[in-house]
């Protein structure tokens, strides 16, 4: 690290999924919780995430994180970390009834190689939405639509208008990059590189 700084290189423009990194590094920092790191640089990188406009699937939406930290520790040669937030949705069958959730994943690569993810935002979703979604629509231009507002999810995201503001797509942001972020809080208790 040059000078104690983490230089972090987020895969996306969206402002939510930048403030969302920056919060957690934020807490972080301030609580010594880094093992080394006592301040942080963020820098937004457009990158493409390699899937679907609408990731369907865990294992498609993960993918589609992987993908974005990959490229944007390509992209910012001085990074340290290259981070992939990537937002989706998903089926499951519970009880008989096919029921549509969002998901997101986020992933952290390490300059020397390291790899951690966490994931969740499980959210049934309404089904004006999955109408819109079956249509080809993204969610957040179903969100858009059902809720008559613009750029849904460059704002609070359908999770802030389903949950009448009691979360924020931020804040949901900020809970998955936590959960990726546990390896770096917790060194001795895995095997990571970087």
């Amino acid at each position: 690290m040059n000078n104690n700084v983490l230089l972090v290189a987020v895969g996306s423009s969206n402002p939510i999924k930048i403030r969302a990194v920056e919060e957690v590094l934020e807490r972080a920092v301030e609580g010594k919780l880094l093992p080394g790191i006592d301040n942080y640089m963020v820098r937004s990188v457009v990158v493409e995430s390699g899937v679907s406009a609408q990731p369907v699937g865990d294992e498609e939406t993960m993918q589609g994180a992987m993908t974005r930290a990959a490229s944007a520790l390509e992209s910012w040669q001085e990074a340290h970390w290259g981070i992939g937030l990537e937002g989706g949705i998903v089926h499951h069958k519970v009880a008989g009834l096919d029921n549509v959730l969002t998901n997101a994943w986020c992933a952290i690569r390490t300059r020397e190689g390291g790899l951690s993810y966490g994931g969740g935002l499980l959210l049934p979703l309404p089904p004006a939405i999955v109408k819109d979604l079956e249509t080809g629509l993204e969610l957040g231009d179903a969100t858009d639509r059902l809720f008559s507002v613009k750029d849904s999810k460059r704002a609070g995201g359908v999770v802030g208008y389903l949950s009448k503001g009691l979360e924020t797509r931020q804040q949901a942001y900020e809970s998955i990059f936590t959960y990726a972020l546990v390896k770096f809080l917790n060194p001795e208790l895995y095997e990571l590189q970087g």
